[in-house]
């Protein structure tokens, strides 16, 4: 066998980071050593592992390949070393989410998993679905709970909670005080709404098809607390989780649309590589995730 447990750390943490700097700070070694390490590795197969591009290095056909077994590799590793160590139980892992799960669910989950873990702390990263689902597919995060669906042959989709969307406006709004609002009125307000590619945006995309060609989008934003904050200081309609304007509802800084005809109920995923060991910590997870309720205002 011509590498070593620390070669496929190498090359995993520069396949994540994409320079050998950002990969050798990561495991607590020099730049010099890693860099060695790694060009090391590639000599002894003859294989190139990375395109080389400056400071750059993006994997290539033979590192994406090598990447799941790796991991894997890597992974099953640190479950033996923790065993040998006599660090029984599930250990940490790196979780994704999306915005509104990373904010308002995510948080409870992991807290859940410390205490019934405790020294187990979780790495958790925040962004919309077709980011954090780049980083499942390429072994960067271990698993994920996100809003949107994603197609991807390596990726794992599983139904998980229910959720709403709300449609919401500023109390001085015409609308505001019509309940039900009527589809008409609300076609003709512009609207302020997610970005392509996050899991609210999709739900609300496939929402308003049948009134596409009269729908007003008059801005994109990326952050929910940023399209709470512009529908409380205009005229601008807005739709966002229930569970992220709830706080802003109560507080009466918004109101929320009822509009039947609309249907903005949506489920979360939890999603995963189909080639990524489950580990015992993962396993964990899953079985705390199985426990929490719908979320659902209507279910």
């Amino acid at each position: 066998m011509r590498f070593s447990l620390r070669h496929l750390q190498i090359f995993a943490a520069t396949a994540r980071h994409e320079t050998i700097s950002a990969a050798a700070e990561e495991l607590g070694m020099s730049q010099s050593a890693a860099s060695a390490a790694l060009i090391e590795l590639e000599r002894r197969y003859d294989r190139p592992l990375f395109d080389r591009a400056g400071k750059r290095l993006k994997i290539n056909e033979t590192g994406r390949s090598l990447l799941p077994a790796a991991r894997d590799l890597l992974d099953r590793a640190e479950e033996i070393d923790a065993l040998l160590a006599g660090r029984l139980g599930p250990a940490s892992f790196r979780l994704g989410a999306t915005q509104t799960i990373g904010s308002h669910v995510a948080p409870l989950l992991m807290e859940t998993y410390v205490q019934r873990h405790p020294g187990r702390p979780l790495t958790l990263e925040i962004n919309n679905t077709a980011a954090i689902a780049g980083k499942i597919a390429d072994f960067s995060l271990d698993l994920a709970l996100v809003e949107g669906e994603y197609a991807h042959p390596d990726l794992l989709m599983t139904q998980w909670l229910g959720d709403e969307l709300v449609l919401i406006c500023n109390p001085s709004h015409p609308l505001a005080s019509r309940s039900p609002c009527p589809v008409d009125a609300l076609l003709a307000e512009r609207w302020v709404v997610r970005e392509k590619g996050s899991g609210t945006r999709q739900t609300l995309d496939r929402a308003m098809h049948p009134y596409w060609s009269e729908w007003q989008i008059g801005m994109e934003l990326q952050q929910i607390e940023a399209i709470i904050e512009m529908v409380a200081v205009s005229s601008l309609v807005g739709c966002v989780s229930h569970l992220a304007a709830r706080q802003s509802l109560e507080q009466g800084r918004i109101v929320q649309l009822q509009v039947p005809e609309i249907d903005l109920r949506r489920p979360f995923f939890i999603l995963s590589h189909r080639e990524k060991y489950i580990t015992p910590g993962i396993r964990a997870f899953l079985e705390i995730c199985k426990t929490t309720p719908s979320l659902d205002p209507r279910a």
